[in-house]
This record gives C-alpha cells, structure tokens and sequence, in this order.
C-alpha cells in the first residue's frame, strides 16, 4: 500500500520539506501520485529512502547520494556492506572515546592523572611528527621548511590549542560548504582557501597562491592526508585542492606572498 508523503515523513522520523527537497534534487522522486496529485510512496521509494538516510549519516554530501544511487551498476547488499563496515569503525571510534571520557572523570573524581599515553589514544593515530624526518629530507633546504621550524620552536601549548582550533574551524566550514553542494571555484569557499593561505602565513611559512595550490594537489596525492582530511567529511580533500586551486588562479601568480 503506497504511503503519503506525511506518512512516510513520521516513519523516517524526517520533516515534509527534506522530502519536497530530495523530490526537487531528483534524489528520491515518489513512484506515484494520487488522483489529487499528492506523493505516494511504494516500498521500493521506502527502501531507496533508506539508503539516502544512510548515505547522509556517514557525511555524504547529497548531490553524491543521488550521483551513487542514480548509477546503474548501483548494488544494494554492496552498499549495505560498504555502509555496515563504516558504521561500524564509527562506533567502535565512539566507543574509544566515551572510555576515554569515562577514564579522565574517573581521574578527576579520584584527584589521579590518566596516563599520559592513553589520554589521546582515543583521538586517532594520524600523528604528523610520524612524518616529521620524511618532510625534512624533502623540504628540509626549502624557506618555507626553515621558517616553519623556527616559528614551531617557539610555540607552547596554548599556541597549539590555538593554532588546531583554528586549523579545524577552517576545514569545518569548507567541510559545511561541500555539504551544502557548493562549488569550490565559488566565492565562499575561495575566501575560504584564502583564510587558510593567511593561516598558513600567520603561523608557520610564507605562503604564496602557487605553493598554497601545490598543497592541495598533496593533499590529494598523499593518501595518508587524504584519509585523515577525508574524516571531516568525504570528499573534503578533493574540494581543498579544487578550492586552492581556484583562489590561486583568482590571486594571480604575481601576487605577494602570505604572512
């Protein structure tokens, strides 16, 4: 029996409009209409349903939802599977860090200290000092290497506090831009890129538009960023080296450097 679009609203626990919108997208158009033309939903539209829930679960951007589910070697078990295997490494992720919050109230509630080793085990273990011998050996004659290891030198733990909220909030809204479907040669999000240039500036090398776009494309080339960038959310290394790249080009080459 096919459902209204009010029906299938409350069952998906989602509002009328986010319906009317992935309608409009071409994500999930109803397989029918009533005499008075209203949505109807059949099981397949429900199932299909399902999976665009998923998908946005897991930080797919929607025009990649519909893109995914609109190919015709699209496979439902494969995508269950792909989508399990995710789910699950996000909740064994969640679980580390709820024991890890467990372990710091317990210290706190005992006057005790959690080992120092174990209070960040929880957060990951992409750790940039892992890389810092390899980034000598290639960029170690470079200026923008020498000047970065002479600011660094200086900084204290505020300034690092400091220097990753800043680094995060700017992927963020890069991140909340690639989920909204906007361009990445958009205005936005090359005012953006060109935040991050200045970022890179204000806190470890000059950074002119050409090495800002060279960043991007390692960004994409190196797999071990793209993974860890790509935990902001899919595609997010991709978009970085596009909006780069784009802000380069809107900078000009003869531009001045960053910093």
């Amino acid at each position: 029996m096919a459902l209204t679009v009010s029906q299938v609203a409350r069952l998906a626990k989602i509002s009328i409009r986010a319906l009317h919108h992935y309608d409009e997208l071409g994500l999930l158009c109803p397989s029918d209409r009533s005499e008075a033309g209203y949505r109807l939903y059949s099981q397949a539209d429900l199932q299909k349903l399902q999976q665009v829930l998923f998908f946005k679960e897991l930080g797919f951007p929607l025009e990649d939802i519909r893109r995914i589910l609109g190919d015709p070697t699209f496979d439902l078990g494969t995508a269950l599977r792909m989508q399990r295997q995710l789910l699950t490494e996000r909740a064994a992720r969640l679980d580390a860090l709820v024991h890890a919050v467990d372990a710091a109230l317990d210290a706190l509630e005992k006057g005790t200290h959690v080992d120092k080793d174990a209070m960040f085990e929880a957060f990951g273990d992409f750790d940039p000092s892992k890389y810092e011998e390899e980034a000598k050996q290639r960029w170690g004659n470079t200026e923008a290497y020498k000047e970065s290891a002479r600011r660094t030198a200086r900084y204290k733990k505020e300034d690092w506090k400091r220097i990753k909220e800043e680094g995060d909030a700017l992927f963020q809204a890069l991140a909340d831009l690639l989920a909204a479907g906007t361009s990445a040669a958009s205005a936005a999000a090359m005012d953006l890129a060109e935040a991050h240039r200045q970022y890179l500036g204000k806190w470890f090398y000059a950074c002119p538009p050409a090495m800002h776009r060279g960043l991007g494309e390692m960004y994409v080339a190196d797999t071990r960023f793209t993974e860890n960038i790509d935990k902001v959310r899919p595609g997010l290394s991709l978009f970085l080296r596009d909006a780069f790249a784009a802000n380069a080009e809107r900078q000009g080459a003869a531009d001045a450097p960053c910093g």
